[in-house]
């Protein structure tokens, strides 16, 4: 997998946490440095810890669907992508109440766990793929570490408007990601 590739998943994967955070950033009001930094290190670290996992459960699968691993790459992120795009067009809300506490454990952890489950099924799919694991959650992470700090910030200063649009965008990476490891597996096309 290509530096172009991982980061193109690295951002798809960011897009669902990188809108809560925006949502963030609007019930923050005056936006710190901590508040992005907290929102940050949960997001990146459970962004990085969910496709390892998926990548060490689909490593004690591999040898046994080896032939078909392109076709669940595939599916995989076409599902997660949809499904993006699905709670981008329906409004799903993932705004807090803004109450005190915004950046306490029992607050972040829900938020940070939901915003990585996609990352999750990925990680399987980086398994069958034969993905150097460390490398990519560590880009991965801190990819989505740097995109929710930022999120905060344009939350606090820009509105909800970048939300839908930035999940849609999300999802369609991820759909093509997929049909392109499709394709390059299928020999349709080579890069």
């Amino acid at each position: 997998m290509s530096l172009l590739e991982l980061f193109l998943i690295a951002v798809g994967l960011s897009m669902d946490a990188f809108a809560v955070a925006v949502c963030k950033g609007l019930s923050t009001g005056h936006v710190k440095v901590r508040h992005m930094a907290i929102t940050g290190l949960w997001f990146g670290f459970f962004q990085a810890l969910m496709p390892l996992i998926g990548y060490l459960l689909g490593v004690n699968f591999s040898s046994l669907i080896q032939s078909v691993d392109h076709w669940i790459a595939f599916v995989l992120l076409v599902l997660i992508g949809a499904n993006m795009i699905r709670e981008a067009v329906m409004g799903d809300d993932d705004d807090d109440d803004g109450k005190g506490g915004l950046y306490s454990a029992p607050v972040m952890l829900p938020l940070a766990v939901a915003t990585s489950i996609d990352a999750l099924a990925v990680g399987v799919s980086f398994a069958f793929l034969s993905v150097d694991i460390v490398p990519a959650v560590s880009f991965i992470g801190i990819c989505t570490f740097i995109l929710s700090a930022i999120g905060v910030k344009i939350g606090a200063v820009f509105g909800t408007r970048f939300k839908s649009k930035a999940e849609i965008a999300g999802g369609i990476i991820l759909i093509l990601i997929g049909l392109k490891i499709l394709l390059e597996h299928l020999g349709i096309i080579s890069f």
